[in-house]
């Protein structure tokens, strides 16, 4: 169902959202051992937010723009007392104090948290293989990646297993396993939705953003949980749109712009659906032009030295002192320190904290750190002059589709390589998201990306939900 369904069902007394809740837990539960896309369920705080729903509803109350919506959380993101991992074992047994403020606006608009979703370890990954709990197996093809970090998450709505989701994004990890997994995903501008409670992986980068399978529920949910945040620094003070009342359809006259950086080593069938989904927006009454974004080449480079030097400062947090896995039988600090480290760290997040803490070190942060900065500023200058010229960029979103599990596991630049149209729109900042725009003769799915100005999210919905009723 849709949330406009769930929504309707309820008024119309159809069913109870405490019904609805408790036949979308069991439906999840035994759903989840084909695709591991969730590590625990929150029976109890599912069925109380559904109750507070029914209650609403019962006193002629507004229940909400999520009333009694089934919804699933990346295990990166805070849940009051529910367990949150990051997929990792330093934190297998951790239980947050307090709710992220997606959280809390999410269940303030009626949603039903069913559970936490599994992740690459502290969202560093490209294929939710990089779990201390095991990988998450594509829906559409068990054998098949979900696409990462975000890929139980977006598994979970592919699966059907909840209406909608959230994950986090730091270079590509919503975008990328929504165009494996065939589903919405939305990367909103930075700033847009609040980061307390995300744990952090690289902070200027990491940003929170819905799953849904059709446009209308992405943009829905992200009008819930987007708006400034007193407990955010970095949460911009920008007026929210009533992003679904723009969805009409019409798109005649906006300007789209093509990168040839982006369509130079596609394979065929990616490339081949990609134009036919530009093709599509042409019919409706875009203009398409090419661009140039000619920074795009260095744009692997700066973004796994700059990603790697947060995240080499963010997890020097886990030591074992305060909270999480600690290592027993050391005889020293150090040794407990090194300890918990060595064997609570899983092999992707040892290989980026090394990178990160050598480039940061001394001798090397001009050399590395303070050149990847720059380029990010050409970067996000080409996304600004090519803005001057087009409404918006359509791209792909992975030059493949859902590769094998196990294929690109020990090939780290393989893997680095799959994030090479996404990290650029995190690096600039922009809202950028995928649509499916159909599948391989394998049936696999494959995700246009649309990119657009800071803030300006309504025009990228507006795009994708257009393209979505026409290529129906």
């Amino acid at each position: 169902m849709t949330i406009d369904q769930v929504r309707e069902g309820l008024l119309a007394r159809r069913w109870s959202a405490t019904e609805l809740a408790t036949e979308a837990l069991r439906f999840a539960e035994a759903e989840n051992p084909r695709t591991n896309a969730y590590l625990h369920f929150c029976p109890e705080r599912a069925l109380e937010a559904a109750r507070r729903v029914d209650q609403r509803i019962a006193h002629g109350e507004d229940p909400g723009a999520l009333a009694g919506v089934p919804v699933a959380v990346k295990d990166v993101i805070l849940t009051q007392g529910v367990r949150t991992t990051c997929g990792s074992k330093l934190l297998a047994g951790y239980v947050p104090p307090y709710d992220a403020t997606a959280i809390v606006r999410l269940e303030r608009a009626g949603g039903v948290i069913l559970g936490k979703t599994n992740c690459d370890e502290f969202a560093m990954g490209s294929s939710t293989e990089n779990s201390a709990f095991g990988p998450v197996r594509n829906p559409v093809d068990p054998s098949r990646v979900p696409g990462g970090s975000s890929g139980g998450s977006a598994a979970a709505v592919a699966q059907g297993t909840a209406v909608v989701s959230l994950g986090s994004d730091t270079g590509g990890s919503v975008r990328q396993p929504a165009s494996f997994c065939g589903v919405v995903g939305v990367t909103p501008t930075y700033g847009r939705v609040s980061r307390y409670g995300l744990t952090a992986f690289a902070s200027s980068l990491d940003h929170i953003g819905p799953f849904a399978r059709t446009v209308k529920d992405a943009a829905t949910v992200l009008r819930v949980i987007a708006g400034r945040d007193p407990a955010d620094s970095t949460s911009a003070d920008a007026p929210v749109p009533d992003y679904p009342a723009h969805l009409d359809g019409h798109v005649k006259g906006l300007k789209l712009g093509l990168p040839r950086e982006y369509l130079k080593d596609l394979t065929s069938e990616t490339g081949d659906l990609i134009s036919r989904g530009v093709e599509v927006l042409k019919r409706g009454g875009c203009e398409v032009r090419e661009i140039s974004l000619p920074a795009t080449d260095y744009a692997i480079a700066c973004y796994y030295i700059i990603a790697t030097a947060e995240a080499s400062s963010n997890l020097a947090r886990y030591d074992g002192v305060r909270y999480g896995f600690r290592s027993s039988g050391s005889d020293t600090l150090s040794d407990m320190y090194r300890n918990t480290r060595g064997e609570g760290f899983g092999a992707e997040c040892k290989r980026r904290i090394m990178l990160g803490t050598y480039v940061l070190s001394h001798g090397y942060y001009d050399a590395y750190y303070l050149k990847a900065q720059k380029v990010r500023s050409l970067i996000a200058r080409d996304f600004a002059n090519a803005f001057q010229e087009v409404d918006a960029i359509v791209a792909p979103v992975s030059p493949f589709p859902a590769f094998r599990l196990g294929e690109k596991v020990d090939d780290p630049i393989g893997m680095y390589l799959s994030d090479i149209y996404t990290i650029t729109g995190s690096l600039a900042g922009i809202p950028c998201m995928s649509v499916p725009c159909g599948t391989t003769a394998q049936g696999l799915p494959v995700g246009m990306q649309i990119l657009t100005r800071h803030f300006d999210e309504t025009t990228m919905f507006r795009l994708a939900d257009a393209y979505e009723k026409t290529a129906i």
